[in-house]
């Protein structure tokens, strides 16, 4: 048996009950998305069930669905992809990550800028592609970092790759993250390189996130102890610090993504394969792009046919999202809404409604289950309503 993970990055469903403390009341990624560009036609996640699970623009409630189908909610405090991805292997952070939407203050500051033997520019909350427009030449000039944050717990050095070469950026990165503990612990360090000339930079492929580690044992854990395999693809080994990681294939787009899952569904090996597909929130999502978000959900959902035929009998298929980042709201920032959650494999029941789930940890919680491992600290499974046996 082999679940395949795939994680849509951003695909929120539906504003959560408490989404007005976030300031995100009305966020609905696929709805409002769906309704910006006049419907869309995903015939193949439409036959999975997606339709079953709201009211979407140009998707029916395709019966009988393919899948079982359902959403969940964030149990966690957050909207942050560290806080989500961690909730979907079984750790709901109870208490939210440190946000600084003034900036750091000098006590973070000060030795980071004596660490890293380099003065900081910026220092604000600040989209990253427009900081490196107002900032990238005196940056060029002076060799200073510029550091941003956002309405996430994270902590972004940007820095041009004839200044500071990647491979230098990455290591002011880890300092930074060896600095940031405690009080100052942010979920993520972020590498931000960007390339080009005064007027016309643009951010390079060469991002790397340097997250905390999970603080507990959670569902990976557990998959190595077994012997069973875990292959990481994308941003993955990324956000779990490398823990639980048998291997990894980081990608720089969703269509290398694509081909890495594919590949990694060759060998047949028993375990997890999981795949976060970051287009959708990074390029889309962010920057406030639906129509953009549309034309990636059609590439997937094209993508679906090759998927669909490289699973073999002990296959299960599991597609759900870490977080919303609705395009279509004033906010760049994620959006704090239920995500999708539909599941598939020949050994599996079909159609069942799986309702809304309380917690993402139900999906970690019901793979644990699967391979009779764990059981992890949060998440009530559901594999018995699924299993063709049960």
């Amino acid at each position: 048996m082999r679940f395949i993970l795939i994680i849509l990055d951003g695909l929120g469903v539906g504003a959560l009950p408490d989404a007005e403390r976030y300031q995100d009341e009305g966020s609905n990624t696929l709805r409002n998305l769906l309704l910006a560009v006049g419907g869309l036609s995903l015939p193949h996640l439409e036959s999975l069930g997606l339709g079953r699970i709201g009211e979407f623009l140009g998707l029916e409630g395709c019966s009988p669905p393919a899948a079982s189908y359902g959403k969940m909610a964030e149990a966690s405090e957050g909207k942050d992809t560290l806080v989500g991805h961690w909730e979907l292997v079984g750790l709901v952070s109870r208490e939210p990550f440190p946000v600084y939407p003034e900036g750091f203050p000098p006590e973070v500051i000060l030795p980071l800028e004596r660490a890293m033997g380099r003065p900081i520019l910026g220092n604000v909350s600040a989209s990253g592609t427009e900081i490196i427009q107002s900032l990238g030449e005196e940056h060029q000039k002076s060799g200073a970092l510029i550091v941003y944050t956002s309405a996430d717990s994270v902590f972004q050095i940007a820095a041009h790759e004839e200044v500071i070469p990647p491979e230098e950026l990455y290591r002011i990165c880890r300092m930074a993250r060896s600095l940031l503990v405690g009080g100052h612990g942010v979920a993520r360090v972020i590498a931000r390189p960007f390339a080009g000339a005064p007027g016309s930079f643009y951010r390079t492929k060469r991002r790397r996130d340097f997250s905390l580690p999970p603080p507990r044992k959670m569902l990976l854990d557990y998959l190595c102890e077994a012997n069973l395999s875990v292959v990481g693809i994308g941003k993955v080994e990324d956000i779990f610090a490398g823990r639980g990681i048998s291997e990894s294939h980081p990608t720089d787009s969703n269509q290398g993504a694509y081909q890495e899952i594919i590949k990694g569904m060759e060998t047949k090996e028993p375990g997890l394969i999981i795949a976060t597909l970051t287009d959708f929130d990074t390029l889309f999502g962010h920057r406030n792009d639906p129509f953009g978000f549309a034309r990636a959900l059609q590439e997937f959902d094209t993508f679906l046919p090759s998927l669909f035929s490289a699973m073999g009998e002990g296959d299960i298929l599991a597609l759900t999202a870490d977080h919303g980042c609705d395009p279509t709201t004033a906010s760049t920032d994620h959006s704090r809404e239920y995500v999708p959650l539909l599941i598939k494999g020949e050994r599996l029941r079909s159609g069942v409604d799986l309702g809304i789930r309380s917690s993402f940890a139900d999906l970690g919680q019901t793979i644990a289950e699967a391979f009779q491992i764990g059981p992890l600290e949060a998440g009530e499974g559901f594999w018995g309503r699924i299993a063709a046996e049960a």
